[in-house]
């Protein structure tokens, strides 16, 4: 530990630190403590904050700020709070320690994926409303369980529950990934996963034995053709895309703010799949983004870090981004 102790570190960081080392770990993750945390966060933002359980044991926190308009469509800030499993002989420091080193990096799961996303929506709130703002639009916070395995008891669930209906979603922010150099890369759309069982049987025996026709042997054969009969555990087939077009008022509003702050954006497909494919599913704009630039593509992987710098400038683009998308003017059909 190479800080100078808590009186030196920004109180964002500090909150930042303390979120990581909640072991919302998977196989078992502690879902309890997490919302315990969040309700914490809403009583200091003197927030509202919405508990629904989609499925035993799998609840989803919703803290809401209310617009002015509140008929207006709203503006969901996702993310969810599982992480993926570690093993820890891969890593320098204890991987839910949340170790900050001599240069800033802070070490812990969920570094990238997405605990940093999660403080830094609730600190760009906390300094909004502190400066005594209000936006047109209701702004909610929403989190989600279960997104890293697939989403089943988290938000596929829960977007056919009636309160998705209530939250009456005009655009969504979800996580996106890190980027090495300057710009931040913004994602419109994911590739479709398709999770699949292979069975395969093959002939048993000692390991001593020269056993033919092994199950092993045989599925190192297997092409992919081969595998779609087998049955699937998850095939997304949906391909909807958000619109980045200027003429899009979110996207627009999205990407002005970026350009004022002389930020470059990068636009691509997600390589792997998020929880806001579900929100599009629904007809709904949902954009990805993590402000992770200048940051190697850690998530899933040893060592996960995120430098103490690049996470506060994150909240400050949050800073710019929520009034922007909140003060969206009414779209045809709201007035």
């Amino acid at each position: 530990e190479f800080s100078r102790g808590p009186w030196s570190e920004d109180p964002s960081v500090t909150l930042f630190r303390e979120y990581l080392r909640l072991k919302t770990v998977h196989p078992e993750p502690d879902y309890d403590a997490a919302v315990r945390f969040l309700e914490r966060i809403a009583e200091e933002l003197a927030l509202p904050m919405k508990k629904v359980e989609v499925c035993p044991g799998r609840v989803v926190a919703i803290i809401t700020w209310v617009g002015s308009r509140p008929e207006l469509k709203s503006v969901v800030l996702n993310s969810h709070t599982d992480v993926v499993p570690v093993y820890e002989e891969h890593w320098k420091h204890d991987p839910f320690a949340a170790v900050k080193d001599e240069h800033g990096n802070i070490y812990g799961r969920g570094s990238q994926d997405m605990k940093c996303v999660t403080i830094q929506y609730i600190e760009a709130i906390r300094r909004l409303k502190a400066a005594g703002k209000r936006f047109s639009r209701t702004i909610h916070l929403t989190f989600f369980p279960d997104e890293e395995v697939g989403g089943h008891k988290g938000m596929e669930t829960f977007v056919k529950h009636p309160e998705f209906q209530k939250l009456n979603i005009g655009f969504a922010l979800d996580e996106g990934l890190a980027n090495p150099t300057n710009a931040y890369t913004v994602f419109y759309g994911e590739r479709n996963p398709w999770w699949i069982t292979v069975r395969c049987p093959g002939s048993p025996g000692h390991g001593s034995r020269f056993v033919e026709n092994t199950a092993a042997e045989k599925l190192v054969s297997v092409t992919p053709l081969n595998l779609l009969p087998f049955s699937a555990l998850q095939k997304h087939m949906d391909q909807n895309f958000t619109s980045t077009e200027e003429s899009d008022p979110w996207w627009h509003a999205f990407s002005s703010t970026c350009k004022a702050m002389n930020v470059t954006l990068k636009k691509e497909i997600f390589p792997a799949a998020t929880d806001s494919r579900f929100i599009r599913e629904e007809g709904l704009p949902a954009i990805g983004f993590s402000p992770m630039n200048l940051t190697p593509i850690l998530l899933h992987d040893h060592n996960e870090y995120l430098n103490e710098q690049v996470f506060l400038r994150g909240i400050q683009v949050y800073e710019r981004l929520v009034p922007a998308l909140a003060s969206v003017p009414p779209l045809s059909g709201e007035e």
